[in-house]
């Protein structure tokens, strides 16, 4: 690093971590300030099951998939109601193809394209991943590429509390807070924000998530609103604050992901009547608040071992599998009688006839690989809180902007510390629209700096 300071501070060494490694590509020197020293395994981008959204990727191109970032666009567009940001959900459209692309040659990311099931609300096979299908992997191999990088510092544990600007309002230092109470201030051109939302934050779940606040939250303790807080206190705008990520199926024993791929090849979930209570193929997201509604908040999602083993590719449903919650029958009164759920027995048979067509679903769903066949299994399922998706207003360089469009100048924000593409609500959310904000909005943000750089030294 320069006396002057490092040209970016990155907070936050989740999908930050893409801003820092695609900065020092550009020649840029940057440090990484992260509050908890267990981001390997404990921050949002560690628990996510790795789906990045590639619109055109030459994956697709090869499995002879036709995608682009305005059929990405398009998607958005339904599966929100027209109420996201279809500006910014454009704009990552445009950088997908390239994002997933550049990890995979510059980075060595074993990324492959994931055409065995099908997302709800994606109207291709566009979500790529790595062997384990798991974030952990992610983190990894973002962290190996840094520890490789010398224009990369990490700073850790070390938390990002506040922003020093100059009278014009220009970023001119990161305000740095360590476990022991003492601070320091360090000068750099730009920083970016990507310390997460808010969802550890319980007051701030209660007052904007009403709905999802008493259920289980899954996800990095450090996502306390920094980002919120230190963002607003220099007038940042604020947008789509109610809207979240949440899952229904978050295992109750094991605290474990059972994963909605079990859903996508053929299984159902009911409730502690033993009655489905909805389509399940329409999103994970917004089953977890359908679920907090009905009695207890949980349910059972059953499934068979041909379901079984389709998702053994995904880590979290292998760490479920051995965690011995699930509850295996050779038929569907056996299955009825050891969850405790009678009427389940006829609840499953009339699931079988709409599955081989003699029965039109009374919730409408539409999508059965197969009708689910001996032996059975169940698990209980809890809802959960992943993470929040309304923050920060950016442009489509991750720019900070004001409440008049206005860009504060060297303040960046990615991931859940800026306001998403998802709309509001639970709804809106597609898989990827985690990771796509937090890995390219960071790949944006070095982008955009690096051009400001270069321009300001020529």
């Amino acid at each position: 690093m320069s006396e002057t300071g490092p040209d970016l501070v990155v907070a936050g060494a989740g999908g930050g971590l893409v801003a820092a490694l695609r900065a020092a590509q550009h020649g840029l020197d940057v440090l990484v300030v992260e509050a908890s020293e267990h981001f390997r395994r404990g921050n949002n981008t560690s628990m996510s099951t790795a789906m990045v959204p590639g619109a055109g990727s030459r994956w697709q191109r090869e499995a002879g998939i036709d995608d682009s970032p305005e059929l990405f666009a398009e998607d958005v567009r339904a599966k929100t109601k027209g109420q996201g940001d279809e500006r910014l959900a454009r704009a990552l459209g445009d950088v997908s193809a390239g994002l997933v692309e550049w990890m995979a040659d510059h980075l060595g990311m074993p990324l492959s394209l994931v055409t065995d099931f099908h997302y709800p609300g994606h109207s291709v096979d566009r979500c790529h991943t790595i062997p384990g299908r798991h974030g952990t992997g992610l983190i990894d191999h973002l962290l190996s590429a840094v520890r490789a990088e010398d224009r990369v510092e990490m700073l850790v544990p070390a938390r990002l509390s506040g922003i020093r600007s100059s009278a014009d309002g220009h970023v001119e230092a990161a305000v740095v807070t360590y476990p022991d109470g003492s601070a320091e201030d360090i000068p750099t051109r730009a920083l970016l924000l990507a310390t997460n939302g808010y969802g550890a934050d319980r007051d701030l779940v209660a007052e904007h998530l009403p709905e999802i606040a008493t259920a289980v939250y899954h996800g990095s303790e450090t996502s306390r609103g920094d980002a919120l807080r230190i963002g607003t206190g220099i007038g940042a705008a604020t947008a789509f604050l109610d809207a979240y990520q949440g899952h229904g199926a978050l295992a109750h024993r094991a605290a474990t992901l059972v994963g909605w791929a079990t859903i996508m090849h053929g299984a159902v979930m009911l409730d502690l009547t033993g009655y489905r209570f909805g389509d399940e193929t329409t999103g994970y997201s917004e089953y977890a608040a359908a679920l907090a509604a009905r009695p207890q908040a949980t349910g059972w999602i059953v499934l068979d071992q041909r379901i079984h083993d389709l998702c053994l590719p995904f880590t979290d449903f292998r760490q479920t599998v051995e965690s011995g919650v699930l509850v295996w029958a050779d038929d569907v009164e056996s299955l009825a009688g050891a969850i405790g759920l009678p009427a389940a027995a006829g609840e499953l048979a009339e699931v079988a006839r709409a599955a081989r067509g003699e029965a039109t679903d009374r919730f409408g769903r539409t999508f059965f690989e197969a009708p689910l066949a001996p032996p059975y299994a169940a698990v209980r399922v809890v809802p959960a809180l992943f993470h929040t998706q309304g923050g920060l207003v950016v442009d489509e360089h991750a720019r900070v902007l004001r409440d008049d469009g206005s860009q504060i100048s060297g303040l960046y924000a990615s991931g859940g510390a800026a306001a998403g593409i998802s709309g509001h609500g639970a709804a809106g959310y597609l898989a990827g629209n985690g990771l796509l904000p937090a890995l390219g909005l960071a790949y944006l943000a070095a982008d955009h700096l690096a051009h400001h750089i270069g321009r300001e030294t020529r």
